[in-house]
């Protein structure tokens, strides 16, 4: 499965965990030092949706920034069979 936005196609990204020891000078000590680099990758926060599309509901991978900027249309609510209403 690819981690990959159908909308604005936002995908995994990479860069370096850092790891420090010591303690920084603003708190008294003689700094922090670097003791290792390793690689990590930066995931998109992707849903899965059902989402309208050219007039048909398609199931579609999307990032919450897409979400949230309102760049999917959700369809519309049908009403279940047999269901009962109180009024």
């Amino acid at each position: 499965m690819s981690r990959k936005c159908d909308i604005c196609g936002k995908r995994p990204s990479v860069g370096n965990q850092i790891t420090r020891r010591g303690l920084a000078k603003k708190k008294g000590g003689v700094g922090k030092k670097i003791t290792g680099i390793g690689k990590r990758r930066y995931l998109p926060n992707i849903q899965h949706m059902r989402a309208f599309v050219n007039g048909r509901v398609v199931r579609v991978k999307v990032c919450t920034g897409c979400l949230k900027a309102g760049k999917v249309q959700k369809p519309p609510v049908t009403p279940k069979k047999n269901a009962v209403t109180i009024a």
